[in-house]
This record gives structure tokens, sequence and C-alpha cells, in this order.
């Protein structure tokens, strides 16, 4: 049997054999107590990982179907505030457009943002801001709660995207006043792609949008949850329900603060061995934004090129992430998220000092010791 690649890319990442055997069994009828016990489980951990007791649902589509309900939803017909600074935030800007008038707060990808600019946003009237948390298209993780301060000092709804965050770092919905907050199941839950997780509060209940896209209606949602059993609306990918409740399990056995500390262990290596080697971090960080703890973004030095470093790591069996639109070629991301852990880690750094050595980067120290003795 040819070996599996390991992927060590910010999603979708390895699936435990337990959740890749939950997709084996029969169908079974997602209008039955049965799934109704499989959807609660979900719900349940989730809320959890979320830092949340807002209604949550979950909706068969990827974290950009969540991205776009939270918009259709609550802020169709308003002026929406999106700060970007990197891809997801941009994706989220140009869903906001489809939708409302919509005003980019810009920063360069991986750079701080500019909270003034929203603060001077917020004052001329936008009624809606959209983040992302955790932006995994530059390594950078950006300050949710201070963003929430901002959006709930003016009154204004806080739709966060927690795609790449939530159950793999500190996550506290309620706390920060994230409106709406959204998770991605084939991130750091480690289940299959195509299920996206959505918490609503009360206070976005009152603001819902008339008119939502009909398979994206998360009032259908809530009626649906509601019922004995639970369910949800249309058709939902019911063997993807089966694997995510798996790994929500997986979830609460080990705890979601085991879970955080060991996705920010597993940060601290990969960030230990790229100072040993004398590697650049993508990201430029301040007091209030951070490196990401599920992923980590490398500036390529002089004379590396993309194509061959990744050829080579893949030849080893274990695929990294290049940089996307403007930044390909111009970093290199590893993914630490998910069910993964040293062994994991410890085989990617050693491919990546490997690669980076055969193309003549002159490896400063040995990156692999480094990890280790955050890792022992």
């Amino acid at each position: 049997m040819e070996k599996e690649l390991l992927l060590m890319i910010p999603g979708p990442v390895p699936m435990p054999e337990r959740v890749r055997y939950a997709m084996l069994r029969q169908a079974i009828n997602h209008r039955s107590a049965e799934f109704g016990a499989v959807y609660a489980d979900c719900v349940r951990v989730l809320k959890t990982a979320f830092g949340t007791t807002n209604d949550l649902f979950v909706i068969s589509g990827s974290g950009t179907a969540g991205m776009e309900a939270a918009v259709a939803n609550f802020g169709r017909d308003k002026d929406i505030a999106c700060l970007v600074n990197g891809k997801f935030g941009e994706r989220l800007y140009k869903i906001s457009q489809r939708y409302g008038k919509a005003y980019e707060i810009g920063s360069d990808w991986g750079t701080p943002l500019n909270l003034s600019a929203l603060e001077e946003r917020l004052e001329q009237g936008a009624q809606v801001v959209t983040l992302v948390h955790n932006e995994t298209s530059a390594g950078i993780k950006n300050p949710a709660k201070e963003v929430g301060r901002i959006a709930r000092k003016h009154d204004a709804l806080f739709l966060m995207d927690g795609i790449t965050s939530i159950g793999g770092d500190v996550v506290e919905v309620d706390t920060w006043g994230a409106d709406v907050a959204i998770v991605g199941s084939q991130k750091c839950l480690a289940a299959p792609a195509g299920l996206a997780g959505i918490s609503v509060s009360s206070r976005a209940w009152e603001r819902l949008c008339k008119n939502p896209p009909f398979y994206l209606d998360l009032a259908a949602y809530k009626k649906s949850a509601a019922g004995k059993p639970m369910e949800t609306p249309y058709t939902p990918a019911v063997p993807l329900f089966l694997a995510l409740r798996e790994a929500c399990l997986m979830v609460e056995e080990e705890g979601m603060a085991n879970r955080i500390a060991r996705h920010l262990k597993m940060a601290q290596a990969v960030r230990a061995a790229s100072k040993a080697w004398g590697l650049s971090l993508f990201p430029k960080i301040d007091v209030k934004h951070e490196y990401s703890n599920t992923v980590t973004a490398f500036s390529y030095p002089a004379g590396v090129k993309d194509d061959e470093m990744r050829a080579i790591i893949k030849k080893m069996g274990i695929i990294i992430a290049g940089g996307q639109d403007h930044l390909k070629g111009k970093i290199f991301r590893i993914g630490h998220m998910g069910a993964v852990s040293a062994p994991e880690i410890l085989a990617t750094l050693a491919a990546t000092q490997h690669a980076l050595r055969k193309l003549e980067y002159k490896v400063q120290g040995n990156g692999v010791q480094a990890a280790c003795e955050v890792l022992g």
C-alpha cells in the first residue's frame, strides 16, 4: 500500500483513526434520535471550545460557508468595517461587499491591524465589524479581545472568524463579545473538511437581517436545533457529523486546557527551530498581536526557492504549505494544529532542516535539537 503523506499545512490536518473509522458505518436517518444525539454531542463540546453559552449550530459547508452565513444573516444592508491583514480577512471583506456597504481597513499581510482606523469607521456609523482571529495566510494572531471591546463601545456587532484557532488556542467568545463566531471542522478539531460551527449571541439575534439566504438561514437552524431530537433544517452531511462527533469526544477526553497547552508547546518548538536556523518569521508583531499558535510562517532566505524546498520535503513524505497570492514564493508555512504532537513536529522539522541544507542555506544551528528541548 502506498504510504500516506503527512499533512503539516494549516488544514486540512491529519485525522485520527477513530475519526476516519466513524465515517465507514452505514448511513443513519438524519431525522432520528440517533442523529440528534450525535449533533448534541458536537454542540456540547464545541461550546466549550468556543468559550460560549450562546446558541451554536453546525452547518454542512466549509468555513467559508460559515463566513457567508455570518455576514448574510447579520450584515445585509449594513455598514460593515472589515479588518484585513491576510487572505482570509480579505475573503470576509469580499463576502461583505456582496451583502452590505463594506469598508476595508487594510494592513499589509502579516502586520498589525489599524485599530485607530477601526475606531474612526465606527464613529462614522459602521454597524458591524469583521475579524479573522488567527490569520493563517501570514501566521499572525489578531487581538480579538481588543476588537470586541472596540465594537461593543460603539454598539456594533462583532463577527469573528475563529476557524483556525477554536479547538487549539484560547478563545473566549462570550468574554470577548464576539456576537457571531465560526470554526472549521478540518482545522484544530482534526475532523474532515466540510462542516462549520457557528455561535450566535442573543444580541445578534435582535439584529437579524431580513431576507437571509435560504440554505444559510441561521434562524432555520435555530428552530431545528430546538426540537426533540436536535435536527438541521436541511439534509446534513451525515458521515461528516459522525466524524466530527468522534473528534469532539477526543477533544473532551484530552481537555481543552491540555489541548491548548499542547498546541502552544508545538508552536514554541517550531519557533525555537526557526531561531536556531537563523530564519526570520514572516509576521511583524507588536504588543497586541502575536505569532499564531496553530501555524508558523517563515520568510524564505535568499537563494532558496519555494518549489524546490517543498519538493524535497514532499519526497520525504511530508507536505508543508507555501505562500498564497502575492506571498507565493516568499514564505513557507508549517501547520501544527489538530491531533499532531512531537513525532510529527520533529519529523517535519528534520525534513525542513535537510531541505534547507541541501539547497545550500547555511543553517546556523540545529533546529531539531532546539525543538526537542522545548518538547522534551
